[in-house]
């Protein structure tokens, strides 16, 4: 009788680029079965140092990051920046928070109203924020502590870096996943007066949609009562996010493991240097050229 060949660890990371005890970055840990998604447990961490020391550890994974993993090309190229991924990051991690945000404010505030900020490619089909937001919310510099870590420990980005190849990360979104279920209905926030009954049952309800695999990922989620209660209960919905991130590894560790999809599940035209957020796929997908973005 041959043995079963050991699971991938799956996880979702839902990120925070200046974690605190009350605030920590929220890691879901689980495995795939076929179709079914196996929540093991939730991990927090309140420092980048101590989320960084565990993203170094050996092992096999496949992670789904709620952090920007590149920049848009149009503002890369305006401010004179390399092209090439691996060079952009060393370039932009090694400015203070500060002067990245003179630099982009000063991009932004050449350009007309109604377009101050430029877009990667995967903003449209994701429905995301462009990288370059350095509030509401800060992916800049969520962009700004999460990349080093990710490059420290030698992660593997498809379609950007070649890292270990037995840990694996990809961008996420937990809002693409959730805006399917529940369209513009809200279900999380961080202000207790916004943490109304009514996104309590949002949360119910895209936590069934998960479970009974009502989503276009044809994944199905599976939670103890307690974890169930305990995701429910997260009024700020990080963990949630956290879990929305982990169903996106297992689609793209699914499509790896069975179709030996090298890339995951991203598109095979993806820009080298925006990078693309896993199940993001736009039907009408072109090939990238040199202005791609523009």
């Amino acid at each position: 009788m041959t043995a079963a060949a050991p699971q991938t660890l799956l996880l979702g990371c839902d990120f925070s680029s200046s974690p605190t005890r009350r605030k920590p970055i929220v890691l879901a840990l689980g495995q795939r079965r076929g179709a079914r998604v196996q929540l093991a447990a939730l991990e927090r961490f309140d420092t980048l140092a101590a989320f960084g020391r565990w993203l170094s550890q050996p092992g096999d994974w496949v992670g789904g990051f709620d952090l920007p993993f590149g920049l848009p090309r149009e503002l890369v190229q305006a401010l004179g920046w390399p092209t090439d991924w691996l060079a952009c990051m060393q370039h932009y991690c090694s400015l203070s928070r500060a002067q990245i945000r003179d630099q982009f404010a000063a991009f932004c505030d050449a350009r007309p109203v109604g377009g101050k900020f430029s877009h990667r490619g995967t903003d449209g089909p994701a429905g995301s924020s462009p990288s370059m937001k350095w509030v509401n919310p800060p992916v800049a510099y969520m962009l700004h502590a999460g990349v080093p870590l990710l490059l420290d420990a030698g992660v593997h980005v498809p379609g950007l870096h070649d890292g270990d190849p037995r840990r694996v990360g990809l961008e996420a979104y937990p809002g693409l996943l959730a805006r399917e279920v529940l369209q513009q209905r809200s279900y999380k926030s961080d202000d207790r007066a916004k943490q109304t009954p009514e996104r309590l049952i949002a949360r119910k309800d895209l936590l069934t949609a998960l479970e009974v695999g009502q989503t276009r990922l044809g994944l199905r989620l599976a939670l103890s009562h307690a974890q169930r209660d305990a995701l429910v209960d997260d009024a700020s919905g990080d963990s949630l996010d956290a879990v929305l991130c982990l169903v996106q590894a297992a689609w793209a560790e699914r499509r790896h493991a069975e179709g030996g999809d090298a890339l995951y599940g991203l598109p095979p035209g993806l820009d080298p240097l925006e990078g693309w957020i896993v199940t993001a796929n736009a039907p009408a997908f072109q090939g990238i050229g040199p202005a791609h973005g523009a």
